[in-house]
């Protein structure tokens, strides 16, 4: 194996053609939401799984991923268990969140504005300390938008990822990793999300729009390995 298991593409180190999973001590799957018209909720599903599969045509890659909505943590239980309720995603009866990638389009690299630092900082994380993501994602190596299927409810919206790739290196384990955040915006009452309550002063106590924050690495998978 190589020490750098990489190739140059359009001027971008990426990583060789494979199968990467998700590395759960590595992820952020957030979102946030207008609370009273004038400030943010933010919130994040614990659990989620995805898979990237790497082609040697980078842009005929992609991605799968699962979602478990009983995950989702906004740091306030009442909320929370709302959330859960069939006012909104309805766990009981809709357990996960699905996206499938259907196309990749490249959109050039050296992007000076990167939201490692952001994210790094939120405090939603599972110990109630800031997430450590990859200490490498300083930049960022390539800016792409993921095209796909984001499935909520039993309703299938297309979804446009705005990614930015962090790189592909190896880390001290000797894993062959890539490192990556991504961002997406989308009408909840599309998904049939319609819950909500007028207010006195005009506008909505929940905002419609939510926008997706998601960061993270992927582990490249051995060859026929489950």
């Amino acid at each position: 194996m190589s020490d750098r298991p990489t190739r140059v593409w359009n001027g971008v180190t990426i990583p060789e053609a494979g199968v990467y999973v998700l590395d759960e001590a590595h992820k952020r799957i957030g979102f946030h939401a207008q609370h009273m018209m004038v400030s943010p909720v933010r919130g994040e599903f614990v659990r989620a799984t995805a898979t990237v599969v790497v082609a040697e045509d980078p842009l005929q890659s992609s991605v799968t991923a699962s979602i478990q909505t009983d995950s989702i943590d906004t740091n306030n239980a009442d909320r929370d268990t709302h959330l859960r309720s069939p006012d909104f995603l309805d766990v009981g009866t809709y357990p996960t969140l699905e996206y499938r990638s259907t196309g990749v389009k490249w959109l050039g690299g050296n992007d000076p504005i990167f939201q490692w630092a952001r994210l790094r900082n939120n405090p939603l994380s599972r110990r109630g300390t800031a997430a450590e993501l990859p200490a490498g994602a300083t930049g960022t190596a390539g800016r792409f938008v993921l095209t796909g299927d984001l499935t909520i409810r039993d309703v299938t919206q297309q979804v446009d990822l705005r990614m930015d790739f962090g790189g592909a290196r190896r880390d001290p384990y000797g894993r062959d990793i890539i490192g990556f955040s991504a961002t997406a915006e989308n009408n909840r009452e599309e998904y049939g999300l319609v819950w909500n309550v007028a207010l006195d002063s005009g506008g909505f106590l929940v905002g419609k729009t939510v926008r997706i924050e998601i960061a993270g690495e992927a582990i490249h998978q051995p060859v026929g390995a489950a």
